[in-house]
């Protein structure tokens, strides 16, 4: 979360000095005219700049999501970024819309005249003259339908299924903003530090925009399969399916996740792969009936209906160190831990470390429960189980209480954000380092 924070704020002082640096010295006065062309070219920079680095965070490139730490960190980016370029560009439009200053008395209109023999970067030859007027409308229209997406991607209650069409229109956006930005930045504007990075981004972005607008994201990472079995888990509402692929898969480390399509028209989830990789074309998903798509999976699928699966994906993979580790799970949140269970359960010898697993389960989660019983014993892996209802909610101290060497273990936590803020928080004050804390983070809006 640290070197997301750290990647955020860096990318915004970053533009910020290469703006400064590119303005001669009058433009950098707090006279009336300069100030307000200075806001008004530096936050459309920035929500140019914020938008074309969430585009290609969107492509789901593997070498950005190491970088990152993880898609779930690389979504939360994504966040940040849209909403950063929501807002810069609405500061943008209202720098834009300077004459309401004029009407209300604060100043007269020739203090935002430019001075006469002015040049620098405000005083340019623009090249694209004569599309000027047609750049500046597209682009407002383009404001208009940037703030409604960022309000319906905010908005939990709005469905996925639409959020997910209306999230691919923001492709459509970006190239109307490009173009935008393209003819109003300037011809001699290029030659600057700010202009240098913006055609670079110009160059990158256009590219992953159409690759978004054609569908071809993670084109390259799909494979194509049938459902080969489905089991219902009345008591915990858990969907257990299973995949037989038909194309090639690169395979998946325990506790990574893939994006799963049953059906176009509702597009992709994310699901966490719940079985290892035994190179036998076989995946397994156990899926939470959380929401309206996931509740009528049970009932809509069936066997040998077409599924796609786009991946592997995240850094929750249990290797960031060797040494001893700590899991816990809460509710489904157990599903990455199955992966690795089975793994152990047919090489103990990967076992090597001392591994303890808490879970903190329902009762009615029958079925999931006994399968980690099962499997904790092939692997070896001490299991302590918390019930709700029937035995004490699971904290750190009692997790202090069983595992006395805490100081020296890797937690690995999948569950409710905030059981794991919790958790997190309590495991700090007994010792742990936060750098041994691993969860992921993984929200799609």
């Amino acid at each position: 979360m640290k070197r997301i924070k750290w990647i955020f704020v860096l990318l915004l002082a970053l533009v910020t000095a290469l703006y400064w640096v590119s303005l001669t010295d009058i433009e950098r006065t707090l006279t009336p005219w300069a100030l307000r062309k200075s806001v008004l070219y530096y936050t459309g920079i920035m929500s140019f700049v914020a938008m074309t680095v969430g585009v290609i965070l969107a492509m789901r490139l593997r070498t950005v999501e190491h970088w990152v730490g993880g898609l779930d960190k690389h979504y939360r980016l994504h966040k940040w970024l849209g909403i950063s370029a929501a807002l810069f560009a609405l500061a943008h439009w209202l720098s834009k819309k300077y004459k309401w200053l004029i009407d209300l008395g604060f100043y007269d209109r020739q203090d935002f005249s430019t001075p006469k023999g002015t040049v620098g970067f405000f005083q340019h030859n623009n090249f694209f003259k004569p599309l000027e007027n047609l750049a500046e409308d597209l682009g407002e229209w383009a404001l208009y339908a940037l703030l409604l997406l960022a309000v319906l991607a905010l908005w939990k209650k709005f469905p996925y299924r639409y959020f997910f069409k209306t999230h691919r229109v923001l492709a459509l956006i970006y190239l109307i903003l490009a173009f935008h930005t393209l003819v109003l930045f300037g011809k001699i504007a290029w030659l600057t530090p700010i202009g240098i990075l913006v055609s670079a981004l110009l160059v990158v972005g256009i590219p992953a925009a159409l690759i978004s607008l054609f569908k071809q994201i993670g084109a390259s990472h799909r494979a194509s399969g049938l459902i080969s079995q489905i089991r219902l888990h009345e008591d915990g509402k858990v969907t257990e399916i299973e995949v037989t692929l038909t194309t090639p898969w690169e395979g998946h480390k325990e506790g990574q996740f893939a994006f799963v399509t049953f059906d176009r028209r509702e597009g992709h989830h994310p699901f966490t792969l719940s079985s290892s990789w035994k190179d036998d074309a076989r995946l397994t998903f156990h899926i939470k009936q959380l929401g309206d798509y996931t509740r009528t999976l049970s009932h809509t699928l069936h066997v040998g209906g077409p599924v796609t699966v786009e991946g592997p994906y995240g850094k929750f993979d249990f290797a960031a160190d060797a040494g001893p580790q700590i899991w816990i799970a809460g509710g489904i949140g157990i599903t990455p831990f199955l992966s690795r269970l089975e793994a152990l359960a047919h090489s103990p010898k990967q076992a090597s470390q001392p591994i303890t697993l808490f879970y903190s389960a329902r009762d009615s989660d029958h079925a999931l429960i006994e399968s980690v019983k099962n499997l904790t014993q092939q692997a070896g892996v001490p299991l302590h189980l918390s019930i709700s209802g029937r035995h004490p909610a699971l904290t750190a101290q009692t997790i202090r209480e069983n595992v006395p060497d805490l100081s020296h273990r890797t937690v690995w936590f999948c569950g409710s954000s905030g059981f794991g803020t919790a958790i997190k928080r309590g495991l700090s004050k007994e010792g742990l380092p936060s750098r041994r804390f691993h969860q992921e983070l993984f929200e799609m809006r």
